[in-house]
């Protein structure tokens, strides 16, 4: 188990310098972009930040977590599939722990991160707004 952890690890980080190193930058982009539309979303409904509804509040946390597996499915599956391309290519092999590994950081981490600041700075923004008119 260990040395196929230090293996992924490894990998995953030739990853940066490989072929196909635009998706490094594609897909947390495509995260980030659907982050910020739910993150609008949430400031206009005035609904709490996203990851730490998810952290606090037990009873939101199935529908939160499902929401927002529909949005970033795409780009997750999308991560999955070009992981797999880029394994067979340089590494010629499968391996399924780094596949989950680099669809989640490339694809949910962005999402998760983001959704609940965009929320919190578009509230604050716009309450300004508001109270400057």
């Amino acid at each position: 188990m260990r040395d196929m952890l230090i293996r992924a690890l490894m990998n995953i980080t030739d990853r940066v310098g490989g072929p196909m190193t635009f998706r490094i930058i594609l897909q947390p982009l495509m995260a980030t972009l659907l982050a910020v539309r739910a993150g609008f979303k949430d400031a206009e409904t005035g609904r709490p930040p996203y990851f730490w509804t998810i952290l606090t509040d037990p009873s939101q946390r199935g529908d939160l977590i499902r929401e927002g597996w529909k949005s970033v499915a795409r780009v997750f599956v999308l991560a999955i599939i070009m992981d797999v391309i880029y394994q067979l290519i340089v590494l010629r092999w499968v391996y399924p722990l780094e596949l989950i590994l680099i669809a989640i950081l490339l694809a949910v981490i962005p999402y998760l991160l983001l959704r609940g600041p965009v929320n919190r700075l578009v509230r604050r923004l716009r309450g300004k707004r508001v109270a400057a008119q």
